[in-house]
């Protein structure tokens, strides 16, 4: 038990609750010596709500602020530390009119690796930090009611990557029985994705109430993948004998399916014509063989995409189905596990008050969690789970740390700690793959250089499309409230309404989510007259340009746009948590745009000069200290190829190598099979 020694409270008149009356009777020990020479503290401090208290554990006074429910050993720093809105000091929101914050909490002693019983797990080795969690946010919300999420477990976790391996195993076999092919590289992740920009369910990641039931982004995916995938080439017999399967392939699939007679004769003509055509050209280039698979493509795609649309339609809506079932029965198990049912949350107050941003809290108290084994292997934090191990590299192991300290305010003890990072990491693990480098480029982050210059010439202080494991301020938006909470996420951007700040965007490339992002700029932009600023990254296609490209270049908010060419830049890796040193960085193969979306007040707060924007164009440069890899995470090509430009269609097959963030998401292609390019 501790006690706070609170000094005099100048400034405005409010009305603080004081803590528990047991906690409040219980004065310090005796021990002047120690009081007497711990410094007080000034009233600006104890106008941000800070107090110094005693531990008779520790048996030394630390410092407690009553507003973030924060705890520290040394004397706390004005303007260091996420602080909500003084009383004191009513914030003015775009209303005009004084908002005041009050808040009711208990101190608790913090824990650090010298409190008896902690375990001394920020024990990181020395290694290059890719984060700053002392940057303070300027990020202004409306005061939220708390979040009526189930909170996160480890049985309900381990039963969900289960069942989401289980319905990936499902449209695996649908594919191949249905189409002869396997399933698109990423396409279930983007699935996942585009699912949840419209998901009204109530699981996390499993979709369960959607509309449309057929998914755009999965049903373009498949189809542009028959009859055949057209894989990346660079050899005139590799186009030659593609040339050759698609014929071959297009044949066979309008003989074996219920076409009417005018596609069979129009596909088996264009079929016998090119095979002839291969049997006595012998001379022909490679750009020969790729402009009359073009040709063929043009002619046969319609006919071919006809008789394949109901299958493939079908194939999206069982695996929607899938989905539905298993999130009803997850549910089911989860609620059996809470003490106390969940109760609907109470409407938010009419006016609510203007907050700086803080994280996620759940209406739903947490029941007791099973234990999680913890050991170390090497640089390498190993959690064990009923036999399911996951890991994180020693240095993000601490950075979580650092996270749940900051953010967590039911677990001051840390008894909930590591299954709630088992959680954490398996939630991700599932959500993108087990295969080879996949889903990294779903979670890749901005270079350390680029995310100091955005900070330093643009206020940035926020990240709209991150995780715990990959953001670099401490205050960011990510795809799973429900345990991302804990570690500092807002919860999901489409449903974050800040009201001022400045904020760095680079979302996961799924055209469905980029279309609903930029529809919510222009809402947030057109709403506030508050500093309001948004900076955006993202892929730079423009065979076809994408539809929220073109919006934001149309935008009236647009107050500019850089273009960094394609192998000039580079990005963070998605798995950077687990990943080889070497293995951090990867160049971009594609251009990406940077363009700067801000009202009126915050272009004249966060204007992008000259200046400004000369020294953001340098911090993306790569560094020349590293070689960065180019086939990591995704297929490496050489810039001085001719036909190594991807193209609309290849986005799906290319989409890894330009990350997103997370909320949470790689790109889908805009195009129909008929308008796919030939492969590089």
């Amino acid at each position: 038990m501790s006690s706070c020694s609170q000094g005099p409270v100048k400034g405005e008149a409010a009305t603080i609750v004081p803590p528990s009356s047991s906690t409040a009777s219980q004065g310090p020990p005796l021990s002047p010596s120690t009081s007497s020479k711990s410094p007080e503290l000034p009233d600006e401090l104890v106008q941000a709500g800070w107090a110094k208290c005693w531990s008779r554990r520790e048996n030394r006074p630390y410092y407690f602020n009553r507003f973030t429910n924060q705890s520290l050993w040394e004397v706390p720093v004005l303007g260091q530390h996420d602080v909500i809105v003084s009383p004191f000091k009513p914030y003015s929101g775009v209303d005009g009119k004084l908002s005041l914050v009050l808040f009711q909490v208990e101190p608790s002693t913090p824990i650090s690796p010298s409190t008896p019983g902690a375990k001394p797990w920020s024990s990181a080795p020395d290694e290059k930090i890719y984060w700053d969690l002392d940057v303070q946010t300027n990020a202004v919300i409306r005061e939220r009611p708390p979040a009526n999420h189930l909170p996160p477990h480890p049985e309900i976790e381990l039963q969900r990557a289960q069942l989401v391996t289980k319905l990936r195993q499902h449209y695996h076999e649908l594919c191949h029985q249905r189409e002869g092919i396997d399933p698109p590289r990423e396409s279930f992740n983007r699935w996942l994705l585009e699912r949840k920009v419209i998901d009204k369910g109530h699981d996390p990641l499993l979709p369960s109430d959607c509309e449309p039931i057929i998914s755009p982004s999965m049903f373009r995916e498949v189809m542009n993948d028959i009859p055949i995938r057209l894989s990346r080439i660079k050899y005139k017999e590799e186009a030659r004998k593609l040339l050759f399967k698609y014929a071959e392939a297009a044949k066979r699939m309008i003989d074996s399916r219920n076409a009417s007679p005018e596609s069979r004769k129009v596909v088996k003509w264009n079929a016998e014509d090119t095979m002839n055509w291969l049997r006595r050209d012998h001379s022909a280039s490679k750009e020969d063989y790729m402009d009359r698979l073009e040709h063929l493509r043009q002619q046969c795609g319609p006919h071919v995409t006809a008789v394949a649309k109901d299958s493939v339609e079908g194939i999206c809506s069982k695996i929607y189905q899938l989905s539905a079932e298993y999130s009803r029965r997850l549910r089911q198990t989860h609620l059996s596990l809470l003490q106390d049912p969940p109760t609907e949350v109470s409407a938010s107050p009419p006016q609510p008050r203007l907050v700086y941003c803080y994280p996620v809290r759940l209406s739903i108290s947490t029941p007791p969690l099973p234990r999680v084994e913890l050991h170390f292997e090497n640089d390498v934090a190993c959690l064990r789970f009923k036999g399911e191990m996951v890991k994180v590299n020693r240095g993000h192991f601490s950075k979580l740390e650092l996270l749940y300290r900051y953010s967590c305010i039911d677990d001051p003890r840390f008894d909930k700690f590591l299954s709630r990072v088992w959680c954490l990491l398996k939630r991700y693990q599932v959500m993108f793959g087990s295969g080879a480098n996949e889903g990294t480029g779903l979670q890749g982050a901005l270079p350390v250089a680029v995310f100091e210059a955005l900070n330093r010439q643009f206020g940035v202080t926020f990240e709209c499309f991150a995780s715990p494991l990959n953001c670099y301020f401490k205050q960011f938006c990510s795809a799973f409230p429900d345990i991302d909470g804990f570690f500092g996420s807002r919860g999901p951007f489409l449903s974050f309404s800040p009201v001022s700040g400045s904020f760095e965007v680079n979302p996961p490339f799924c055209e469905e989510l980029m279309a609903a992002m930029v529809t919510h700029f222009e809402d947030l932009l057109d709403q506030s007259s508050e500093p309001l600023s948004f900076i955006i990254f993202v892929p730079e296609w423009r065979d076809p340009v994408t539809p929220a490209l073109t919006r934001m270049e149309g935008s009236r908010f647009l107050r500019h746009q850089l273009s960094i060419p394609a192998y000039e830049h580079e990005y963070r890796s998605g798995g950077q948590h687990i990943c080889k040193r070497e293995d951090m960085y990867y160049r971009a193969v594609h251009g990406t745009a940077v363009l700067f979306l801000q009202n009126d007040a915050g272009f004249a707060k966060w204007a992008p000069t000259p200046e400004r924007l000369a020294e953001l164009t340098t911090a993306y440069r790569p560094s020349l200290t590293r070689t960065p890899s180019l086939s990591s995470p995704g297929p490496a090509t050489t810039p001085g190829d001719r036909d190594s430009t991807p193209k609309s269609s290849d986005r799906t097959q290319t989409g890894m190598v330009s990350p997103g963030g997370h909320d949470n998401n790689n790109s889908s292609s805009s195009s129909s099979p008929q308008d796919k390019v030939t492969a590089v």
